[in-house]
Formats: structure tokens, sequence, C-alpha cells
């Protein structure tokens, strides 16, 4: 939970009266260190989106936490044989391996946009979660250029996103 907190001088002369009804959301602290000392005001805010996500943060959730093993099947799989995922029946695996590489590559995007908007990444989300899918979307895309490098560089080639004979002829 982000506080902010906010420190207000007023002169002594001046009176402060809480009013109860007009800050449900803010608790207030008032405080007069001494006898002719300015009066102090700490004022604590709380944030108002604490557990609610959006269907954007939630959808980014369920896709990075399928779509980083998915990515991470496809790697072991291209480091060991060569070739991606299988296409699967009616291609369903390899339209998996495809679109988690989108969710992935959407996730990083989302979150240098976050970053350059706001100056931090995206907020942790409910239990942490987002925040854990944009670290493995980081991680995925490090380990894809990785196996990628290394494929082209023992193999020389990387396979295409469509199967091919080379693969799966």
């Amino acid at each position: 939970m982000h506080v902010s907190n906010m420190l207000l001088l007023s002169p002594t002369s001046t009176s402060v009266v809480p009013s109860r009804h007009r800050y449900d959301r803010c608790k207030a602290i008032y405080r007069k260190t001494g006898p002719h000392a300015p009066l102090k005001v700490v004022a604590m805010a709380k944030e108002t989106s604490d557990t609610k996500a959006n269907i954007a943060e939630i959808a980014a959730i369920a896709g990075g936490l399928v779509s980083t093993p998915v990515i991470a099947w496809s790697l072991y799989t291209l480091k060991t044989t060569g070739c991606g995922l299988p296409p699967g029946p009616g291609g369903s695996i390899g339209a998996l391996e495809g679109v988690s590489y989108l969710v992935v590559v959407g996730i990083v995007f989302w979150s240098l946009y976050t970053k350059y908007k706001t100056g931090s990444g995206l907020p942790n989300g409910p239990f942490g979660l987002l925040g854990a899918v944009e670290g493995l979307s980081y991680l995925s895309l490090v380990a894809v250029f990785v196996v990628f490098g290394l494929q082209y560089f023992q193999l020389g080639y990387i396979p295409g996103p469509l199967p091919g004979d080379q693969c799966f002829g």
C-alpha cells in the first residue's frame, strides 16, 4: 500500500477544526509540540485502488501465467531439437506457442510504455501477480534472445512461425 505524507505548517493564531464528515478517506493527526509552537498537521491518504484490478490487468495476469510456461517449453524444444513446438491437433499447440510470444511481447511493451509515462512499471496487481507476470515476461524475452541467438550461431537458422519441411515435413 502506497501512503503519501503531507506536512502542513500553520501559525498558532489560525485555528484548525477537524471535520469528521469531510475527510472520511484521510487519517489526520494534529500535533502541537509546545505552548507557542506552530500547529503541525500530518495527513495520510488511503490509496483508492488497493485490491481492485481492471480487466486489462486480469487479462494480462491470466495470459502471462499461461504464456511464460509455454514459451519455456517452446525454447527447451527449440534448443534440444532445433525446431519449435509441433503443430498439434489442428495446429492448436503451434497457435498457443505463437499467441504466447505475442502476449509476452505485449506485456513488455505495456510495461515499457507505463515506465515511460509514469516513471514506474506496472502496478503489482492483486496478490502481486501482475508484478510477477511483468518480471517473468522480461525473463522470457531475455531467454528468447539467448536461445534464438544460440540456435542461429549453432545451426545457422531460426525456424519460421509456420511449420515447414525443415522441422515437421
